[in-house]
């Protein structure tokens, strides 16, 4: 994120460039349009709220419980906590049949594809940042808090708009803008070993259940969260019966994944289950399964020569091998405690519906490879390995060259592909939510007749050979889904709290105090001082018994204002410009002077700015003008390096008369 330069009184103009510049991305969509998607995700909502009431009725029927030792308060107290149970037992049944709902409002396609599996959006309340961001202006920077109103109402918006993001790239690039001003605001106003004082209230996005935490942190992760929900509402709207939307659903479920793992790597202190760890690591799976059945529909599209094109037909089986592993994998990980308490039924059923699909794709292509490939006098092109042998074989069988053979091997893969089919119809009639999918029913029941057409077209009567087992497929993929994580840079912002100052010098991890206005004239050699470094510029050397000196200007001062005009943002040449043009009269200057973390707070015309250091923006992919430059630092991390100072930048001497 590379935040706009701009200068310390912003007029009309500028302020209207700056609402221009996020106004592209300031819009939420309304979730109660008529979609499907807007639909469910307010009835999400309704049922959040309901969670959280009957929570609370829960928390204080067990206090009476406990504190009560009367018999029958305590029958009439037990009563009604069977019946909240009761409630909430069908808000979470209700809540999980939502998070199963198949997207219907997608792009309407010829083809017919297996449904996907969408994250919904992680909901919050709404929060008040007034009270604590004008405290923290008028305590801490030693300004009037209530003029910044204006930036606390268009943060306000934007976190208001973020709530409602449209399924498309102007609603990720809302939630990326924010999450960027949470990382200008972490930089500014939050200290390693304080907060906002502030708490933020986000509801699970698998069980409902409310949760709430001070740290800035949360609100950052939750958003990460939702970026890469978002992306599985993308992927899975996609219509991917062509090669161009199986190609979009592939790019949307790997960034999906990209956002969890980024979540797992750098937040953790979950205080959701949707959150933690092992959820995230489901997650990221599931998206790595999800892109990589994408890719092998893409692959089925194009490919060429059809069911007698044997070398295609064999790849398209590995392909279907290494899906089929994939959701292997995710359905492993959502098997695992604690990640099984809450995962949806319906999730665990479906992928592991999906596993034994695609394993049963796989046998039938590699059968449509053997019995409809080349003719009989030419050999089957077999690119390698692509059977595995027994568990007691290390090596992988030879397919084989002579018709019959080819025919027989051909009839024991079909085989096992009828099985799996089967299967796969079998698991997706014990799930009542998947029961009412009608189009997953249709995928399975249209794979299934065309593997019992093909086994009875090789079904010859006189056919007393006793039946081989065939060998399991070898997975393999010419294109293995990469987890791609966001881009934050991508999406440029503008610091709404801009006019407080360059953050490296200006937030709640420095001690600073004001000093001035100061009258410095002009003297033979100047002022007496030599400044360096832009936004704001510093005072690098006083010349001893200089006009500089007298005036008790120190090194290391930072120059805000000349002659009462603000100059925190300005760059180095403009200060100098500025000294020069003041003519013998000489300049008023006002400086700041970074105090250690320990040093009192100064008195007189000497007002403190509170603690802590230099946070790096970098880590949130943003420039800050300025001399210095910290390396980056995790997204989410709650701790920084301090800094004091700065380094580097330009001598300037002080202009001479």
């Amino acid at each position: 994120m590379i935040p706009e330069e701009r200068q310390d009184s912003p007029g009309t103009g500028e302020e209207s460039t700056r609402l221009q510049a996020a106004g592209s991305v300031r819009k939420g969509c309304d979730i109660l349009a008529q979609t499907q998607r807007g639909r469910l995700q307010s009835r999400r909502a309704c049922i959040h709220q309901q969670i959280s009431k009957e929570l609370r009725m829960r928390t204080g029927a067990e206090n009476l419980y406990r504190a009560t030792s009367n018999t029958r308060v305590r029958e009439t107290v037990a009563l009604e906590l069977g019946y909240v149970n009761s409630s909430l037992q069908l808000l979470k049944e209700e809540l999980e049949e939502l998070d199963c709902s198949v997207d219907t409002d997608g792009p309407s396609s010829e083809g017919i594809t297996v449904p996907m599996i969408p994250l919904g959006l992680k909901e919050t309340k709404e929060l008040d940042w007034s009270t604590a961001l004008k405290e923290l202006i008028s305590g801490h920077f030693g300004e009037d808090g209530s003029s910044y109103d204006s930036e606390i109402r268009e943060l306000t918006d934007l976190r208001q708009a973020m709530r409602t993001p449209s399924r498309s790239e102007s609603g990720l690039e809302l939630l990326m803008a924010y999450y960027n001003q949470l990382c200008l605001l972490d930089a500014r106003f939050v200290t390693p070993t304080g907060s906002l004082g502030l708490l933020f209230h986000w509801y699970d996005s698998l069980t409902g259940v409310p949760a709430q935490q001070r740290a800035l942190a949360f609100e950052k992760g939750s958003v990460l969260f939702n970026i890469g929900a978002l992306h599985t509402q993308i992927g899975a709207r996609q219509d991917r019966s062509c090669p161009e939307g199986a190609g979009l659903a592939v790019e949307a479920f790997q960034k999906a994944a990209g956002a969890f793992s980024l979540l797992r790597e750098k937040f953790s202190r979950a205080p959701s289950p949707d959150m933690s760890p092992a959820s995230l690591a489901m997650l990221e799976q599931l998206m790595i399964a999800q892109a990589q059945e994408s890719v092998f529909e893409g692959l089925l599209l194009s490919a060429p020569g059809g069911p007698h094109d044997g070398s295609a037909q064999l790849r398209l089986a590995q392909e279907a091998a290494q899906v089929a592993a994939e959701y292997e994998l995710a359905h492993r990980a959502m098997a695992q405690p604690p990640v099984r308490d809450y995962v949806p039924f319906a999730w665990t059923t479906l992928v592991n519906v999906k596993a034994e699909h695609f394993r049963a794709l796989a046998h039938y292509h590699v059968a449509t490879a053997l019995c409809d490939g080349p003719p009989a006098e030419a050999e089957l092109p077999v690119p390698e390995q692509v059977l595995l042998g027994a568990p007691a074989e290390p090596w992988c069988p030879a397919l084989p060259q002579e018709p019959e053979e080819r025919r027989k091997l051909g009839k024991a893969h079909l085989k096992r592909a009828i099985l799996g089919q089967e299967e796969a119809l079998r698991l997706h009639a014990v799930c009542r939510a998947l029961r009412s999918v009608d189009l997953l029913q249709v995928v399975l029941g249209q794979a299934l007749r065309r593997s019992l057409a093909k086994y009875s077209e090789l079904d010859l009567e006189d056919d007393f050979f006793e039946a081989i087992e065939a060998p399991d497929v070898q997975p393999k993929t010419c294109q293995r889904p990469e987890v791609k994580v966001p881009n934050f840079s991508q999406v440029k912002v503008a610091d709404i709290f801009h006019r407080l100052g360059p953050p490296s010098v200006f937030s709640a991890k420095n001690r600073w105090r004001l000093t001035g206005p100061v009258h410095v004239t002009r003297g033979e050699g100047g002022f007496g001082f030599t400044l360096r470094g832009d936004s704001p510029v510093l005072i690098a050397a006083v010349i001893p018994g200089g006009h500089a000196a007298a005036a008790g200007l120190q090194e290391g001062d930072y120059i805000v204002s000349v002659d009462g005009q603000p100059c925190k943002w300005w760059k180095h040449a403009e200060v100098v410009a500025r000294l020069r043009a003041a003519g013998g009269e000489g300049a008023s200057l006002q400086v700041a002077t970074l105090l250690p973390s320990a040093e009192p707070p100064g008195t007189g015309d000497r007002r403190p700015a509170l603690r802590g250091l230099l946070r790096s923006q970098k880590a949130c992919g943003r420039e800050t003008p300025g001399p210095a430059r910290a390396s980056p630092r995790p997204l989410l991390g709650w701790g920084r390096k301090a800094k004091r100072g700065k380094t580097g930048g330009r001598l300037s001497p002080a202009p001479q008369p």
